[in-house]
């Protein structure tokens, strides 16, 4: 990114009042942290921040900023981006500070202390490989900032004092007067410049916790506001060519949070819910880390701009349903370890396959049980769910996976939390409508621990395979411990039986990279730095008619050239192709050129998949009725 505005030095954004200001000890409701973040004053695309946390009473404090935030199960190191920190006394001079590690400084004399101030480097243009979705911070989790856009994920600008975790915060957010802002932080107004050219708008956080989750979003917005029953929906992108709009994707949205909706049923919810959807250029400056981070009320989307608007649908469909069903678990089902997160030294909850396996199973199942999918879509997704997982460690305890996910061996295994997590979710489901003639089921059984816990409660982490085991079946508690606890892998054969289902080959559809399941059509020579289609490729029905060859290597997608630097973006945005697209592939083949200029046709592969069992029962007909569609 280039340096847009003019450099006008670190301003002082608040000031201190001298003798007047109340000891910490003495902080009270109407006298939070004072905070600003100053969009205006951008230096060498850095944003100012300024803090004034009320008068100490102790010579040193600590100041820090994440080193990991919740919903990342990763390290990412936020106080990397930080410079020029200052701590201020009331006379303006420099207190001594001590950088005592990458996201923690000391501050001396801090009885004379009125303010910190210091920069704030955006992660977008400058991730490094690492982290979900092979960026690091996970591209949700970070932050941007360009002359029209600024993605505030607030854990990465504002951090916290030691002693100060549980205090208020008032926040002051400076942008130019013709920036759209949204955020579902609390709005305690606005306040215009004199010349009109600024608008400082004021929020206020209950604690800590509560600025880490309420992202932001400034600049060239295009927000949708709509209802679905009675939860408010702010949908708020930034396409930086124009080429989508939040209004393409709100049928989408509505009919999906709708159907979420219902699936859900009499879940206590939120009365507000916000998607921040940011589109990627593509370019090295953007950021890669493609998906969602869910925050309570909110979730934060990374995109390719180079999407098709049905691929964009689809891609909102899969991800951002995933992130909506946390409004039950983390947020009404959690443990001590996420209720007293510690964003320094955290420790894990046991339950990842809870947090976020169940709610993955939930994102797929609610589409299949609502009718937004048909049976042999959601079966296919459940074999490319068990093919991933087989090629995963699949005989690795989950509980002490998730326990120790930022250590290896087990930070490799995270990825899995998707996969065999979700499974593990269906066998749950599938064992508990079994065992009650398809009365109760995994989202009855996360509905009555959000009863017996919910927000405020959390539960003991090593209690919790007991409690489910008591509140549900001894069947339930032997999966638990066979599988979840221990390292056992899951015969899935065993729970499609009971519901009349069993393995066969069919025609399946598929998309452009694949082949069925995960077979993915293209392989790479990381020496010549080349990408070339594998034998998979020839299964795809599309691929197979335009007559491509195993070892054809792919120069250029569309006329943007494939490198290996690339490959996950330009590939990433072959996700989003659809029947009826237009598409030019370059390939070169022994030496010589050959170019595919084609409109995309249904893509089908030869697979293995799940299908009815001619043998079943009624009662497992009975059973699979139940799961499939209540």
């Amino acid at each position: 990114m280039k340096n847009y505005f003019a450099i006008l030095g670190l301003s002082v954004i608040l000031v201190g009042c001298g003798s007047a200001k109340p000891k910490v000890d003495d902080l009270a409701v109407n006298n939070p942290i004072l905070t600003a973040l100053d969009l205006i004053a951008v230096n060498n695309d850095r944003v100012p921040v300024t803090i004034n946390p009320g008068r100490f009473t102790t010579e040193t404090v600590t100041y820090r900023l994440p080193r990991v935030v919740q919903g990342t199960y990763s390290v990412s190191d936020f106080g990397k981006y930080v410079d020029e920190f200052k701590a201020l006394d009331y006379d303006g001079n420099e207190l001594a500070v001590t950088k005592v590690d990458t996201n923690t400084w000391t501050i001396a004399n801090a009885t004379k202390l009125d303010k910190l101030q210091y920069y704030v480097n955006d992660t977008f243009d400058i991730e490094t490989s690492g982290g979900i979705g092979g960026e690091q911070p996970f591209s949700p989790a970070g932050t941007n900032i360009e002359e029209d856009n600024f993605v505030l994920n607030l854990h990465g600008f504002i951090g916290y004092f030691d002693s100060l975790k549980n205090n208020q915060y008032a926040l002051d957010v400076i942008a130019p007067a013709t920036f759209k802002r949204t955020s579902a932080l609390e709005d305690k107004g606005i306040k215009s410049s004199e010349d009109g050219t600024t608008i400082t708008s004021s929020y206020f956080a209950q604690r800590y916790f509560d600025i880490t989750d309420n992202p932001m979003m400034y600049g060239k917005l295009d927000v949708e506001e709509f209802m679905v029953g009675d939860i408010k929906i702010v949908l708020s992108l930034y396409s930086p060519t124009g080429k989508h709009t939040a209004a393409s994707l709100k049928e989408t949205v509505f009919k999906m949070m709708e159907a979420q909706k219902n699936y859900l049923g009499d879940v206590d919810s939120t009365p507000r819910y916000d998607i921040y959807v940011y589109l990627s250029r593509g370019d090295e400056t953007s950021p890669k880390g493609f998906g969602a981070l869910e925050h309570h009320t909110s979730t934060v989307v990374v995109f390719s701009e180079n999407s098709s608007l049905e691929g964009l649908k689809a891609s909102m469909i899969d991800v951002v349903a995933h992130e909506f069903f946390h409004i039950v678990t983390p947020l009404s089902v959690h443990s001590e370890d996420v209720h007293y997160f510690d964003y320094n030294k955290p420790t894990f909850s046991k339950h990842l396959w809870m947090y976020e396996g169940v709610t993955e199973y939930f994102a797929q199942h609610f589409q299949v049980y609502e009718g937004l999918v048909d049976e042999n879509q959601f079966y296919n997704t459940i074999m490319s769910k068990i093919a991933t997982s087989k090629r995963l460690d699949d005989a690795m305890s989950f509980t002490i996976m998730s326990e120790n996910v930022l250590d290896d061996p087990y930070a490799d295994q995270y990825y899995n939390v998707y996969m065999k997590g979700a499974l593990i979710g269906m066998c749950i489901d599938i064992l508990m409508r079994k065992e009650s003639d398809g009365n109760r089921s995994m989202l009855s059984l996360m509905k009555e621990l959000s009863a017996k816990y919910g927000k405020e409660k959390p539960f003991v982490d090593d209690n919790l395979i007991t409690e489910i085991t008591a509140m549900t079946y001894p069947s339930v508690g032997e999966f638990l411990k066979t599988h979840v606890e221990g390292d056992v892998p899951i015969n899935y054969n065993d729970f499609f039986a009971m519901v009349g289902l069993t393995k066969g080959e069919t025609e399946v559809e598929t998309n452009y990279i694949f082949a069925g399941g995960q077979n993915i059509i293209f392989d790479g020579d990381q020496e010549k730095g080349t990408i070339f289609f594998s034998p998979m490729a020839l299964k795809n029905s599309f691929w197979k008619s335009q007559g491509v060859e195993v070892g054809d290597v792919i120069k250029k997608v569309n006329g943007t050239d494939l490198t290996m630097a690339n490959a996950q973006q330009v590939v990433g945005g072959m996700f989003g192709w659809q029947e009826g697209q237009e598409i030019t592939m370059d390939l070169e083949r022994n030496g010589e050129p050959i170019v595919i200029k084609t409109t995309l046709t249904k893509a089908t592969a030869t697979s293995e998949s799940i299908v009815a069992d001619e043998n079943a029962t009624e009662a497992q007909k009975a059973v699979r009725a139940a799961w499939l569609k209540g």
